[in-house]
């Protein structure tokens, strides 16, 4: 089990994603049970290209300060919105025999639906803790309902285990053989 903590990056973890006080706590507590428990941490970030303001050698680029990495955890940087494409992490993955990731952080429409779909694609299964992946309004929908869209519809039964953090924060205690 892996705990992928995706694009959680200055410039867009910002009070305007919906649920942000939920969406901060939730991954906090998921990075502080899973290094408890010895499962991995690894973070991803996005990167849109020189002259863009999500890119390398910005400060909106560094991860979110609340989510910050240890040394020695792995950060993997991607161009596009999957993380399995051209970034390491698929191969990094699979070398270490790895089953289960759990994926949390931003866009929910965007990144994390492309992580969600293509993980399940490459036979990870994938689980979604409630309230741990996060957007903004779009043109179309409200970052509300977006979200509830993707959790409650789209991925469910699909593509995901979407469960209640409680359960994710269980299920990490028991992959450390901690009673929960």
């Amino acid at each position: 089990m892996v705990l992928l903590i995706v694009d959680t990056q200055k410039l867009i973890t910002a009070e305007k994603v919906f649920g942000f006080g939920q969406f901060v706590s939730g991954i906090k507590a998921l990075i502080s049970a899973a290094r408890s428990s010895g499962t991995e941490v690894i973070y991803i970030r996005h990167d849109d290209g020189p002259g863009q303001a999500l890119t390398r050698g910005t400060e909106g680029y560094d991860i979110y300060e609340g989510f910050a990495p240890l040394p020695g955890e792995r950060i993997f940087d991607k161009t596009v919105n999957s993380p399995f494409r051209d970034s390491g992490l698929l191969e990094y993955l699979k070398e270490k025999r790895e089953k289960q990731l759990i994926v949390t952080g931003l866009q929910t429409e965007y990144c994390i639906d492309a992580t969600v779909k293509c993980g399940f694609e490459h036979g990870f299964e994938m689980i979604v803790p409630e309230g741990c992946n996060s957007t903004t309004d779009n043109p179309h929908m409200s970052a509300e309902k977006t979200y509830a869209y993707y959790n409650s519809f789209i991925w469910k039964n699909r593509y995901a285990r979407c469960l209640q953090l409680e359960d994710v924060l269980d299920m990490l205690g028991a992959s450390a053989g901690v009673e929960p």
